[in-house]
């Protein structure tokens, strides 16, 4: 697996009801709620390696530093980007940043770990794990 700082992605969402912190759950406005933005920023990391992977390999989210830092109310488009910055064995660490007609929503940083698919699902549930 050979991957070089510098791979972006990104990812777009049109805010729905459904996207809100009400309807998440996580607060009582009807604006993106914060899981749903961390969603859209986790899906550009995964679309910055989407070509880059070998079959049978995914990444998966371990750590996120996350700052919320404008409100996107229902109706508008928001756009997530990632870049790789650092390559850590299979530690991968994106800087992220989402927008909106506004200006900037959030930024942070996610890592996420290259892990085999049937092996990562093995450990699922299982008592060993």
């Amino acid at each position: 697996m050979e991957f070089e700082t510098g791979l972006r992605g990104d990812a777009k969402l049109m805010v729905a009801e459904s996207d809100t912190a009400t309807a998440l759950g996580s607060g009582t406005v009807d604006v993106l709620g914060s899981p749903r933005l961390i969603a859209l920023c986790e899906e550009a990391c995964q679309n910055a390696m989407t070509d880059h992977l070998e079959p049978g390999t995914t990444t998966v989210g371990m750590r996120v530093q996350f700052d919320h830092l404008h409100p996107t109310p229902v109706g508008a488009e928001v756009s997530a980007e990632a870049v790789l910055k650092k390559i850590d064995g299979r530690r991968l660490r994106f800087e992220v940043s989402a927008t909106d007609a506004g200006g900037l929503v959030a930024a942070g940083k996610f890592t996420r770990v290259v892990v085999g698919i049937d092996d990562f699902m093995g450990k699922c549930c299982s008592p060993n794990s």
